[in-house]
């Protein structure tokens, strides 16, 4: 695991300076991406000076600003089986993203596996642009949205304006392993019910 380890970590000491280029090749000011990803101006600038390490709520919005996946934005190293290439990114807080999607821009699906939480952290909620929805597979997912503070268990849905106040999180119970679908704004899923028949004449 050496080996993985030590790519994992060069891979997170690129970010910032990658952050920065992406951004500078956009003719985009700081004050315009922290509008577009609702992540403060010093936060920014911090991540692109390398003095900080970016988290699950920060990368999601920068990848949507940029028109990237996240292992795009970071350049992560391959991993797991070639064929499909999937490219687990491991964060500085232990959670893991595992992209299961390739394309750029539309809807992105991402599984999300979280370390185990305290019941007593304080959460920081999060606003941009775009819409989620999220299914966990297993554990419990703390979902705190607006006023609301959700435990959503194994087979449990929802979806949110991500304008919305937002934070995810793991409780004390363990980890948590859930799916999420992220589209840009009014972007929305088209759910189509079965046909319900009546009774057999």
């Amino acid at each position: 695991m050496g080996g993985v380890d030590e790519a994992v970590e060069r891979t997170l000491e690129a970010v910032g300076p990658r952050l920065k280029r992406l951004r500078l090749r956009r003719e985009v000011t700081l004050a315009e991406l922290a509008e577009q990803t609702g992540i403060s101006v010093s936060t920014l600038s911090r991540l692109e000076a390398g003095l900080r390490r970016p988290t699950l709520e920060q990368l999601l919005p920068l990848a949507r600003a940029y028109g990237l996946t996240i292992d795009e934005l970071v350049d992560a190293p391959p991993t797991g089986d070639p064929r499909i290439n999937l490219r687990p990114l491991a964060c500085s807080d232990g959670s893991v993203i595992l992209p299961l999607t390739r394309r750029p821009g539309g809807i992105q699906a991402y599984k999300f596996v979280l370390p185990p939480g305290s019941d007593d952290a304080e959460p920081d909620l999060r606003t941009h642009e775009g819409y989620d929805w999220v299914y966990v597979l297993n554990g419990r997912l703390r979902l705190v949205l607006g006023e609301h503070d959700l435990i959503l268990k194994p087979g449990e849905a929802a979806e949110f304006d991500t304008r919305t106040p937002h934070w995810f999180g793991a409780t004390s119970a363990g980890p948590v392993e859930y799916l999420s679908l992220i589209g840009r704004q009014g972007e929305r899923a088209h759910v189509r019910a079965a046909p319900r028949y009546g009774p057999a004449e």
